[in-house]
């Protein structure tokens, strides 16, 4: 059965492998299925941390004298 998604082979060490595994079997999914979901959460999971630094840095500039109010925004 061919498929249009990319493929990615992955070596875990024995007890990461049955962590997924186990997930897997819980969850009633392929381990090909829980861990493209597990990757997924993942890079969610760094997305988030990239922006909450990004508003942090933003934060730190930010001048309420100098920004535009709703109604400025949104005319």
């Amino acid at each position: 059965m061919s498929t249009k998604n990319p493929r990615l082979n992955v070596v875990l060490e024995p007890a990461l492998f049955m962590a997924v595994k186990r997930l897997a079997e819980k969850d009633g999914v392929s381990l090909s299925l829980k861990a493209r979901d597990l990757i997924q959460r993942a890079l969610e999971y760094c997305e988030d941390v990239f922006w909450v630094k990004e508003a942090e840095r933003r934060e730190k500039t930010f001048s309420k004298r100098a920004a535009l109010s709703h109604k400025q925004a949104w005319s």
